[in-house]
């Protein structure tokens, strides 16, 4: 039999895993009696740690949420996950707060995990984006995710893009995002009666929230994927770009894969290489693949035909005419 120590340890374990577990579960997993873990649950109580109870036949126990904050126990796996996950997915936003908890993770690792965790150091390299992400208090995105948990309406001001002046808004909120270097809020926009996406940092939520409303269906039933979709000009049902197409260019792939975002690009040899991506409309897609200073073959589809060859007759147009006297009105 483990020591009461272990078995302590193993017992929390066991019960921060899952949300509620029976005497006789915890007992023969723990391989010990069901009084066993009745006097263990004693003393993790004893320790600070608010184990409910609960009576009947189908009761059991379950780790409850305190007044404070106890010890927490990861096993070793857990702990490399946790210190990579804060390495490389924290936003910007929060991104000081990831190191300090990092930091606090690891001043209290044994030897033996910190150099498994210092052997997986993780750099994540983002899209550079223009000026440094706008600072996001955290006590706003709580603010918003409480709405979102108790389905209450939330009323607040925003300032679009280029506006100076905040509009009131009354929306049910369902998801906050994190894209790039942003939050957002997603949510049914009741005035408009339509989805919305709202940048958090442009928006001033108001007290108090509104009545509660019941949670609608995202087109597509996907949040990744309605988020993707509407960021790139589509419905919100598909993540794909609503225009792709094909071509070859002469150039090796090493110097067209860093300028391609999302594409794919297949080498085809030393100095060629097939590009396939997508773009909101057909004209961007033309003039994407036409910023690269090589030869290009299209290969389709016929939408993409027809994008390069009116880019090109007005291109054309812009070479040959005549540069008009812009201080002078028509005559």
């Amino acid at each position: 039999m483990q020591k009461t120590s272990s078995r302590l340890l193993a017992l929390l374990s066991l019960l921060q895993a899952r949300p509620e577990w029976s005497g006789d579960d915890l007992a023969e997993r723990l391989q010990v009696t069901v009084r066993t873990v009745r006097r263990d649950i004693g003393r993790l109580r004893a320790l600070g740690y608010p184990v409910a109870t609960d009576k009947g036949p189908g009761g059991g126990y379950r780790l409850r949420p305190g007044s404070q904050m106890p010890p927490l126990l990861f096993d070793d796996e857990q702990v490399i996950a946790l210190a990579v996950a804060l390495q490389s997915t924290a936003h910007p936003a929060i991104a000081e707060d990831a190191d300090r908890a990092l930091a606090t993770i690891r001043n209290v690792l044994p030897p033996r995990l910190r150099q498994r965790m210092d052997a997986l150091h993780v750099t994540t390299v983002r899209p550079p984006d223009p000026g440094a992400p706008p600072a996001q208090a955290l006590d706003l995105l709580t603010t918003v995710s409480t709405a979102i948990q108790r389905r209450e309406v939330l009323r607040l001001d925003y300032t679009p893009y280029q506006e100076a002046a905040p509009q009131r808004r009354c929306v049910e909120p369902h998801h906050l995002v994190a894209w790039r270097t942003h939050w957002y809020l997603l949510a049914w926009d009741i005035d408009r009666d339509d989805w919305r996406a709202f940048r958090t940092d442009r928006m001033t939520p108001r007290t108090p929230t509104g009545p509660r409303f019941t949670v609608r269906q995202l087109p597509g039933g996907d949040v990744s994927t309605f988020v993707t979709s509407r960021f790139r000009g589509s419905d919100g049902t598909e993540a794909a770009w609503p225009c792709q197409g094909e071509a070859i260019l002469d150039l090796p792939a090493s110097e067209v894969v860093p300028h391609t975002a999302d594409g794919i690009v297949e080498p085809l040899g030393p100095t060629r290489c097939r590009v396939i991506t997508g773009s909101w409309s057909w004209a961007a897609l033309a003039a994407g693949l036409g910023r690269f200073d090589a030869n290009l073959h299209v290969i389709g589809p016929p939408a993409l035909h027809e994008a390069c060859a009116t880019l090109a007759r007005r291109y054309a147009a812009a070479t040959t005419a005549k540069p008009g006297r812009l201080d002078a009105p028509n005559r």
